[in-house]
C-alpha cells in the first residue's frame, strides 16, 4: 500500500484554503510540549514549591526533502510555497494559519521558522535538490483552550481548623490536590507568614474560580 502523502493546508485571509503537497513524506518529525513553573522557596522546607504558570506553545519540527533533478526543473518552485508561509497575508495582516496533515497527525498553527539548504545544481546553477528544516508552532484561541482544560473546584467556601504541624501547602494538597495553591488560602485569610499557623485557628478554604 502506498504511503499517504503529507500536506500543508493553508487558511488564507480571503477565506480560501490552499493545499501544499510535499514531494516526499518526512523521515521523522518531532513534537515538543513543555510547561512553565515558578519555584518558590518557603522557609522550613527542604526544597522549593512548584507553582504552575502555564503550558508553553507546542512545536512541530521536521525536515522536508525536495528533488526535481529528473525533471530538470528549478526546485525553488516547490520550496518557495513553504517559505511563503512566513509572509504576511494582506488580508490577515499576519502570516496565515496552516495545518500539517499526515495520516492521524493534524497539527494546527503557524510556520515559525524555515531553514533552506540546496544540495544539487544543474550546470546552469539552477538548484534541483533541497532540504527545508521547518518549525510549526501551535495556535489555539482562548475559548478553545479553556474548553479543553478540565476544571473543577469545591462547591462552596468552607472552613478548616488548623491542627498541630499543619502547613498551608499540606492543606492545599488535601483540599485541592494541588500544593501550589496554598497562596489562595493565604490570600483568603490575610496570612503574611505561611510557615506560622496557630493550631485551633479556623481557616477559610475558598472556592476555586
Amino acid at each position: 500500500m502506498a504511503l499517504k502523502k503529507a500536506a500543508i493546508i493553508v487558511e488564507r485571509g480571503n477565506k480560501k484554503t490552499e493545499r501544499i503537497d510535499v514531494l516526499f513524506n518526512p523521515d521523522e518529525y518531532t513534537i515538543e510540549n513543555s510547561n512553565e513553573f515558578s519555584w518558590d522557596t518557603v522557609p522550613g522546607l527542604s526544597q522549593p514549591l512548584a507553582h504552575f504558570i502555564s503550558g508553553k506553545v507546542p512545536t512541530l519540527t521536521m525536515d522536508l526533502f525536495f528533488d526535481t533533478y529528473e525533471k530538470g526543473a528549478d526546485v525553488r518552485e516547490h520550496t518557495k510555497k513553504v517559505v511563503s508561509l512566513l509572509d504576511v497575508d494582506k488580508d490577515l495582516h499576519a502570516p496565515p494559519l496552516c495545518k500539517f496533515v499526515w495520516g492521524s497527525l493534524q497539527f494546527k498553527g503557524v510556520v515559525e521558522r524555515v531553514s533552506q539548504k540546496y544540495t544539487m545544481f544543474l550546470e546552469s546553477g539552477i538548484p534541483v535538490r533541497a532540504r527545508l528544516s521547518v518549525t510549526f508552532k501551535a495556535v489555539a484561541g482562548f475559548k478553545e483552550q479553556f474548553q479543553n482544560i478540565p476544571r473543577q473546584s469545591a462547591d462552596r467556601t468552607k472552613g478548616r481548623t488548623v491542627k498541630q504541624g499543619d502547613k498551608l501547602w499540606i492543606i492545599a494538597a488535601e483540599e485541592y490536590d494541588a500544593p501550589s495553591l496554598w497562596r489562595d488560602i493565604a490570600r483568603a485569610n490575610a496570612i503574611d507568614d505561611p510557615t506560622r499557623l496557630e493550631p485551633g485557628t479556623v481557616l477559610k478554604i475558598p472556592r476555586l474560580s
